[in-house]
C-alpha cells in the first residue's frame, strides 16, 4: 500500500512537517476536514515506516471518537479505518486479535463494493495466520463464490487459487472432487513468472509445491522443486528484508541435505528455527509471501516425513514432472 522503496524515501523526510502543520491548523479550525487530513497524513507517515503498532493505536482511537459522537458517521470512512486497523493487525503478527476484529468488521464491507475482496483477501490472511482453518476455509468459499469474482483482474484470481491451494494443504476437502483434484495437480505443476512485482507468491508457490509433493511422496517431483528453490534463493532474495524467507527456504533445503529423515531434520534446523523466530516480518511483503507462517509450515514439513517418506517414480513419469 505505501509503495515503492523510492517514493518512500522522498516521502518520509517530509511527512513529520506537514504533520507538525496540520497539528497547527486543527487546533484553530478544530473541522472534521481538519481532523480527517490529521488522521490520513498520521497513517500513512506510520506505514511508510512500517510502525504497524501505532497504526492499530490510530485506528482504535478513530473508532472510539466515532462510537463517543465527536466524529461524523456521515463523513468519517468507517471502512478505510476497519481496513488499516486489520492490515496492521496482519502485519504487525497479531493474527487471532485481527482476526476477532475482521469478523466484526466484515458486515460493514458490502459484497458488491470495490474494496471487498481486498478485505476478504485479509480476512483470510488473518485466519490462516491464526490457525484457524475453518474461518480460512469459510471466507475462501464466501469470496469465491461472489458473483464478481469472475470479474476480478487475473492476477486477483490468482492470488486467490494460491490462498486456495494452502487452504486445501492444511485442510484438505472431505471428499475433494475430481476436478478439484485434476486443478491442483495442475496447479502444482506450474511454473512461476519470474517477473519483479510477483516475486512474493513466485516463492509462496514453490514452497506449495514442494509442500504438496512431499504429501503425494514423489521424490523426483521434491528434488525438482527443491532445486527450483535453490536457484530462486541465490538469485531473488539477497537483500535483508527477505530474511525470514531465506531462512526458511534453508529448512527446505534441509529436508533434501539430510535425505529425508524426519529426526535428523528436527535436529539440525534447531537454530534456524531459532534465527527464523528472531527475524521480523519484511513490512509489506509479509502477508505476500508468508500465506501461513513458516514457522507452521515447517512443523507440516516434519510431519509429512513422519508420515512417509517420498518415493522415486516410476520410470518415465518423472519427465512429466
Amino acid at each position: 500500500m505505501a509503495g515503492t522503496v523510492k517514493m518512500r524515501r522522498v516521502l518520509l523526510p517530509m511527512i513529520p512537517e506537514y504533520v507538525a502543520k496540520l497539528e497547527v491548523l486543527h487546533r484553530k479550525a478544530k473541522s472534521f476536514n481538519t481532523n480527517n487530513y490529521l488522521y490520513q497524513t498520521r497513517l500513512a507517515q506510520q506505514e511508510l515506516t512500517g510502525n504497524y503498532a501505532e497504526i492499530i493505536n490510530i485506528t482504535a482511537e478513530a473508532a472510539k471518537q466515532l462510537k463517543a459522537g465527536k466524529l461524523n458517521p456521515r463523513r468519517f470512512d468507517v471502512r478505510f479505518n476497519h481496513f488499516m486497523s486489520v492490515y496492521a493487525h496482519l502485519l504487525s503478527r497479531q493474527a487471532e486479535k485481527g482476526l476477532k476484529l475482521a469478523a466484526a468488521y466484515d458486515k460493514d464491507f458490502h459484497p458488491s463494493s470495490g474494496n471487498w475482496f481486498y478485505f476478504q483477501e485479509h480476512y483470510l490472511l488473518l485466519a490462516l495466520h491464526a490457525g484457524d482453518y475453518v474461518q480460512a476455509r469459510q471466507v475462501l468459499q464466501t469470496a469465491t463464490g461472489n458473483a464478481s469474482f469472475g470479474k476480478q483482474r487475473a492476477a486477483a484470481q490468482q492470488r486467490w487459487e494460491l490462498f486456495r491451494a494452502y487452504v486445501d494443504f492444511v485442510q484438505p476437502p472431505a471428499r475433494p472432487t475430481p476436478v478439484r483434484r485434476q486443478q491442483m495437480e495442475q496447479w502444482a505443476l506450474t511454473i512461476p513468472e519470474y517477473s519483479r512485482d510477483k516475486r512474493g507468491h513466485n516463492v509462496a508457490i514453490l514452497v506449495m509445491q514442494v509442500l504438496y509433493f512431499l504429501r503425494q511422496r514423489d521424490l523426483d517431483a521434491v528434488l525438482l522443486r527443491a532445486d527450483r528453490l535453490r536457484k530462486y534463493q541465490q538469485r531473488h532474495l539477497r537483500e535483508a528484508a527477505n530474511l525470514r524467507t531465506r531462512l526458511f527456504l534453508r529448512l527446505l533445503l534441509l529436508i533434501v541435505d539430510q535425505e529425508f529423515d524426519p529426526a535428523r531434520n528436527a535436529r539440525q534446523a534447531a537454530v534456524l528455527l531459532k534465527q527464523l523466530e528472531a527475524a521480523p516480518p519484511p513490512g509489506e511483503a509479509f502477508a505476500e509471501v508468508e500465506i501461513i507462517p513458516y514457522e507452521t509450515l515447517w512443523q507440516l514439513a516434519l510431519q509429512e516425513l513422519r508420515t512417509g517418506l517420498p518415493m522415486p517414480s516410476a520410470p518415465g513419469l518423472a519427465d512429466a514432472k
